[in-house]
């Protein structure tokens, strides 16, 4: 599975379990250690949770795929997921705001997942 596939199912299972303002910013030519990064918010943590887990079993069923490694599922108001081609990051509104990864990384083309066609 080459990365832009991978992003394409990553944004389908996180709209699957109605992730809110699903962002993609392409970061190749930028970073050597991913491709993508997907940022989506959940209402509250329990739906962050949701997002995550909707992500993880999707690409674990159907796909074979799990992540090198996720942070946060404990506290769920900042979920990290590296699929090292794609890194997914799952915030609560307040926590997302804070944060402002589409503000620190806005040099780089970005995409809301709708304009992109779901990926």
């Amino acid at each position: 599975m080459n990365s832009q596939e991978l992003l394409t199912e990553i944004c389908r299972y996180a709209e699957d379990r109605k992730a809110g303002d699903l962002v993609e910013l392409d970061l190749r030519g930028v970073l050597g250690y991913t491709d993508w990064f997907v940022i989506c918010s959940g209402n509250t943590e329990r739906q962050t949770k949701a997002i995550h887990d909707g992500i993880l079993e999707g690409l674990k069923h159907e796909h074979n795929v799990l992540p090198r490694r996720v942070e946060g599922v404990t506290g769920a108001d900042w979920i990290l997921m590296d699929y090292l081609d794609v890194v997914v990051h799952i915030f609560t509104p307040a926590t997302r705001e804070f944060y402002r990864l589409e503000q620190l990384w806005g040099e780089v083309p970005a995409r809301r997942a709708q304009e992109a066609g779901g990926g």
